[in-house]
């Protein structure tokens, strides 16, 4: 597939607002032209309809937010840059990651992104369950190096505020990589006073949240990251179980 033909792929409903014009500027530093006529912000007409987020929306919002995320304590680690990578290797396969990565670079180069701009297109076209997906990856970059700022975790905090993430989703995504004595708690989105019916009627509710099914229509690709927080969560429930004998 040649690069034009991915980029005109790839692009759905972020060729408008914001998103439109940061991924426009970066096509500029790549091609001259490639065969699509994308839309500033200034040109986007009100939007008063949600349609189905497509996979390339979801990989354009997810390059632009890890961008934010490497660049938020103020350093780009090659770790953090390698797990972009990888992961687009592992969800799209070598040559379609090798297009996304291109673009991502040329991104990482803008130093006047608007988190809450990017984030509030965003949450205005993209269903719930494929932002709380985003807000898993991100965490992903974060830990990527092994060392995990609070400029970061600050950065990831305030995307997920912009992008209508409840504090609990919050901390339920952040358990799943920072693990403590009451990570299972926190995932299940449960205070250590539920008793075991909470925890039962919780498991329900966060494994039917987090079912992949809910982001089946991003394709495949994307389903393997709702696969593990899935996972998180029935281990989780079965720790509890364990913990508490029931």
């Amino acid at each position: 597939m040649s690069y034009s033909k991915w980029i005109g792929a790839a692009i759905g409903w972020s060729f408008g607002g914001p998103i439109g014009a940061i991924i426009g500027l970066a096509l500029g530093s790549i091609v001259d032209s490639v065969g699509v006529s994308l839309q500033t912000g200034s040109e986007q007409q009100p939007i008063y309809t949600k349609p189905k987020t497509q996979s390339g929306d979801f990989e354009i919002s997810l390059l632009i937010l890890a961008s934010i995320v490497i660049k938020a304590d103020g350093k780009q680690d090659q770790r953090e840059l390698d797990f972009v990578r990888n992961q687009f290797v592992g969800m799209y396969g070598k040559e379609r990651a090798n297009h996304a990565f291109k673009l991502f670079k040329e991104i990482n180069k803008q130093q006047n992104i608007s988190t809450r701009q990017v984030c509030l297109q965003i949450r205005q076209m993209m269903e719930h369950a494929s932002r709380l997906q985003l807000i898993h990856f991100l965490f992903g970059i974060a830990k990527a190096d092994g060392l995990v700022t609070e400029d970061e975790v600050h950065q990831i905090y305030t995307i997920a505020g912009y992008l209508g993430i409840s504090h609990s989703d919050y901390e339920s995504i952040k358990a799943m990589f920072y693990k403590s004595a009451d990570s299972a708690y926190k995932i299940l989105e449960i205070e250590k006073t539920a008793t075991n019916d909470d925890i039962k009627k919780a498991y329900r509710n966060m494994a039917k949240k987090y079912h992949p099914d809910k982001v089946v229509h991003l394709g495949k690709e994307h389903q393997q990251g709702a696969e593990e927080k899935f996972r998180q969560v029935q281990a989780a429930y079965e720790q509890l179980q364990k913990e508490r004998g029931f």
